[in-house]
């Protein structure tokens, strides 16, 4: 009896063996399958842009989106509704560097607005690529944006075509402190001043990145110069609000007027000549670049410093190019469901 105890206890035991060591490897199994989905996580890009309302924005969201999708990492989007919330951009950036993200893209609101957070992005290791708008701070990896000055000389150029070398003509600005839309305006106004001395700029309004702004800012400019030859705005909410003041004061086709920018507005404006010309930029491709060059430095490689594109000056005629028409009219819905 004693026998079949004590071989009972033994089979028992054996059992016991076969049980803990089945726990450790099924455990063992369980860690390496968690490490395994931990090293295939996506990684992630954050993207915040100075505002999410306007088609330029949508655009670059469309882009960075498309990007995404093509080079296997998720996109984290948010920005602040207005360009002129600089304390909810800065909140959304502050959020995204405690979150650790691989990699992050922004475009500034203001140009130094955003320096303390580049030094802690800095600090963490976080690499970022400024897009559109550039910041005083050298704590980022690249810039990608269209070349604004370069931009701005277009738009000289072609309202002094337009106006044969001569005349007064006005500006409506964007907001104090943005870069991109600080150097279009200062490029407009220096090729104005070198290149066409006959022509003066009269006066000059902020629009604050407001369409209403931007219509009174332009119907006093109406009211102060009543003889006004021509005008520029230097973004989609000025220009949008400029078409509405010329339209308004029944002076839309007599003023020659180049705009910043296109929406489906503004293109149809174009179409029935209240706007002459439209400095068109690439807000697809910006967005595309931003999170192409993140991917490159998380795959190991240098991207550029910086990345410039160019604008295209569109008139009526070239609105049935097919190239014109791509540009134009993105697909903003195919990668953002």
């Amino acid at each position: 009896m004693t026998i079949a105890r004590g071989g009972a206890n033994c089979q028992r035991r054996l059992l016991s063996c076969d049980a803990v060591k089945h726990f450790r490897a099924v455990t063992i199994c369980l860690v390496i399958t968690l490490l395994g989905c931990r090293g295939q996580r996506k990684k992630v890009i954050a993207v915040v842009p100075k505002a999410t309302s306007h088609l330029f924005w949508v655009s670059i969201h469309d882009g960075a989106a498309a990007a995404g999708n093509d080079f296997g990492v998720e996109v984290d989007w948010n920005g602040p509704a207005t360009e002129t919330d600089y304390s909810r951009q800065i909140q959304i950036v502050d959020s995204m560097i405690a979150r650790r993200v691989d990699g992050l893209a922004l475009a500034a609101q203001d140009r130094t607005a955003l320096d303390n957070s580049l030094d802690r992005a800095a600090r963490q290791g976080i690499p970022v690529t400024v897009f559109d708008s550039g910041v005083d701070s050298t704590n980022y990896m690249t810039f990608v944006a269209t070349n604004n000055y370069e931009a701005g000389q277009m738009a000289a150029r072609k309202l002094a075509e337009l106006l044969h070398g001569k005349g007064s003509i006005a500006m409506v600005l964007h907001v104090p402190g943005s870069n991109s839309t600080m150097d279009r305006e200062r490029g407009f106004e220096e090729t104005i001043a070198k290149e066409f001395p006959r022509i003066q700029i009269v006066q000059k309004l902020y629009g604050m990145s407001d369409r209403s702004k931007a219509m009174a800012a332009a119907e006093n400019i109406l009211t102060a110069h009543p003889n006004l030859d021509g005008i520029f705005a230097s973004t989609e909410p000025s220009s949008t609000g400029t078409s509405l003041a010329l339209k308004s004061r029944h002076v839309n086709g007599k003023i020659r007027f180049v705009a910043f920018d296109a929406t489906d507005s503004m293109i149809q404006d174009l179409k029935e000549g209240t706007i002459d010309a439209l400095v068109a930029q690439d807000p697809f491709r910006i967005g595309y670049k931003a999170v192409e060059t993140l991917v490159d430095k998380l795959h190991g490689k240098t991207p550029l410093k910086r990345i410039d594109l160019s604008a295209h000056v569109i008139v009526k005629s070239d609105l049935e190019k097919p190239e014109i028409k791509l540009l134009l009219n993105p697909d903003v819905k195919r990668y953002l469901n």
